[in-house]
């Protein structure tokens, strides 16, 4: 028989949630050979600095609220709950939450190890 020890496949949202007054929050739910999940949380006026990764897509998935994505130097797009967003290798992506709630995504990257190539 193989392994029999099952790696977790459901995860909450609300259990994953970790918030801080300092900085927007990263958290790394999942990580495998290939990809890795995380969950990033920002209050008001929190973001997540412009970058981009030259060998990795990186999709975020908005779940709440409401805020300004930067795709491209001097570019800016408001997204909000509902909204998939895909950077592929070398595309800048950032955002800010400029809404009056909570802001979380869920980005799915890969492959790992990533690079990272920092605007700000």
């Amino acid at each position: 028989m193989g392994d029999t020890t099952m790696k977790q496949r459901l995860f909450k949202i609300k259990d994953v949630s970790n918030f801080s007054d300092k900085a927007g929050k990263k958290t790394i739910f999942y990580e495998t050979e290939k990809i890795a999940g995380a969950l990033w949380c920002l209050k008001p006026g929190q973001s997540v600095f412009t970058h981009a990764h030259m060998t990795s897509d990186d999709l975020w998935i908005v779940i709440n609220g409401t805020g300004t994505f930067f795709p491209e130097p001097g570019k800016e797009v408001t997204i909000t709950q509902g909204d998939m967003i895909i950077s592929y290798p070398g595309e800048q992506h950032g955002m800010k939450n400029t809404g009056d709630e909570d802001f979380i995504f869920v980005g799915v990257a890969g492959p790992i190890p990533m690079d990272l190539i920092c605007y700000d």
